[in-house]
């Protein structure tokens, strides 16, 4: 644990600087989960052409199969091997103890979401399972923290059913309560809700971009938008005028993936051996995450 810890601290210094400087010169930084090797393999490519510095991040399932261990040693290999500037983060993580193995294995970005495994917890629980990340984060590797005071919409899947944005709006975040949030936890990043949500939609997503800005004048920390899949590009390139630094994009990778794949399965019936399918899996992976980088404006910014 410690020959991590120790390994991570100078990325974390640059992941710090990375968000100062991303804010001060107006982009965001894609942060792409990983379900597989081959999807990361998708992200240092498009970070290579693109010259853009990105975070690779797995949730809890992911997590679960990859491994954190195996996760931070393929981010380093596939940084060196590459040239790239590339971080870790861990999203979603739906508990203190969760979050905690993610600072000792080095990730330089931490994403708290306890409200992820408990829909009904109070705020105050929120707040009190985020102060306790944040403190520890803050006493091991310096890790960047992120949260929300309250349970985020959608799921990370492609969904049939319209948005309901009445209901969403319920769940918006304002200045007042971000501010309190901050406040009462000290977080590094806090996760703005104003008409993002997890998952594909029919119907494109719309952004309060109004609201968004009263929050970022509110607010000195990191600012991130999750649920970055299916939304307009011109709502993303104004977030990251506001100041908005982070940006999550998931089921976008995942519908390239298996759509792409999927095709490839019906052209090769009798072909089994899918690492000679792949490719165009990944190239299609790639397309989507060269596309989002242009669109946040992190081309070009990468210090590797």
């Amino acid at each position: 644990m410690t020959t991590k810890i120790a390994a991570a601290r100078p990325t974390i210094a640059q992941a710090r600087s990375l968000m100062q400087r991303a804010r001060a010169e107006r982009f965001a930084v894609g942060a792409f989960n990983v379900d597989n090797q081959e999807t990361l393999l998708a992200i240092v490519r498009a970070a290579q052409v693109k010259q853009a510095p990105v975070l690779a991040e797995i949730s809890h399932g992911e997590a679960g199969v990859i491994g954190l261990a195996n996760m931070r040693a393929l981010v380093d290999n596939y940084r060196a091997e590459y040239g790239v500037e590339m971080y870790v983060n861990l999203d979603h993580s739906p508990s203190v103890e969760a979050a905690k193995a993610g600072i000792d294995a080095g990730f330089e970005f931490i994403h708290i979401d306890y409200s992820a495994s408990n829909r009904d917890a109070s705020e105050d629980e929120i707040i009190a399972a985020t102060r306790e990340v944040v403190a520890y984060a803050r006493q091991t590797t310096g890790a960047l923290v992120e949260s929300e005071p309250h349970y985020f919409g959608g799921s990370s899947n492609v969904h049939s059913d319209p948005i309901d944005y009445q209901e969403i709006r319920r769940t918006f975040s304002t200045p007042e309560q971000a501010t309190a949030f901050v406040q009462r936890t000290d977080v590094d990043t806090f996760a703005a809700a104003v008409g993002n949500l997890h998952g594909r939609y029919p119907v494109p997503k719309q952004l309060d971009l109004e609201l968004l800005q009263l929050i970022r004048d509110a607010l000195e920390v990191n600012i991130s938008l999750h649920g970055g899949s299916g939304t307009p590009g011109h709502y993303f390139q104004e977030a990251a005028r506001i100041g908005v630094t982070k940006i999550n994009v998931n089921s976008d990778l995942r519908y390239a993936y298996r759509t792409k794949l999927e095709s490839q399965l019906r052209d090769h019936p009798d072909e089994y051996a899918i690492v000679k399918l792949i490719e165009p899996v990944i190239q299609a992976v790639q397309d989507v995450v060269e596309e989002r980088i242009d669109v946040f404006g992190s081309a070009g910014q990468a210090r590797a």
